[in-house]
């Protein structure tokens, strides 16, 4: 769980914490559950919910929003970099494509901007495209990506060791195998389905 991986793993407060969403997986109230999760102060927490079209995406940003504020942790919104632009939010997590297409002139306003990557050349296109910093992976196998084996440590620690903007290690990553990616010297890790195990 992600409280878990907060509470029980001793060097938490050292840890860089990226939470993202997926209230499709939520066994509760996903307020409650994001109020749960901004309570153990991740780095941030990122709003991702692909199967949402931009109007509802943004009516459930809106309600988010209030609840990072009270935590002073920051929301980060996926995809819909115009829905971030309307709402006052200047940080977003990009998939490299949709990155491409952002305009210089709109891409200025940010000042985090994320992208997911699953290769080494797609780390150097994200910096090239702005990136600020990186999620690359899937790093082992995970509930969304089920069936798909992971790319494992050694290629996370092959990106980290090319890469100069930070690199989030995402992917199947729990409270037993956290140390092992955390020794591959990225800057942080992503978790996501355990955010809905509370």
């Amino acid at each position: 769980m992600y409280n878990n991986l907060l509470l029980q793993y001793e060097n938490h407060k050292n840890i860089n914490i990226l939470a993202f969403t997926d209230r499709k997986n939520c066994t509760g109230d996903f307020l409650a559950q994001i109020e749960k999760t901004a309570k153990n102060k991740p780095n941030a927490i990122v709003l991702r919910e692909k199967d949402l079209e931009e109007k509802e995406y943004f009516k459930l940003a809106q309600a988010i929003i209030p609840i990072c504020k009270a935590y002073n942790v920051p929301l980060i919104i996926h995809s819909f970099y115009q829905a971030a632009l309307e709402l006052g939010i200047d940080k977003i997590h990009m998939p490299l494509s949709k990155l491409k297409e952002i305009s210089q002139t709109d891409i200025k306003k940010f000042s985090v901007i994320g992208a997911s990557t699953h290769s080494l050349e797609d780390v150097i296109d994200a910096k090239e495209h702005n990136a600020t910093y990186v999620t690359a992976g899937h790093i082992f196998e995970t509930n969304c990506k089920s069936g798909l084996k992971g790319r494992g440590l050694d290629f996370l620690q092959n990106i980290v060791e090319n890469s100069n903007i930070p690199v989030y290690g995402i992917g199947g990553i729990h409270l037993d195998n956290v140390e092992k990616v955390l020794q591959t010297g990225c800057f942080g890790v992503c978790v996501m389905s355990e955010t809905n195990l509370l």
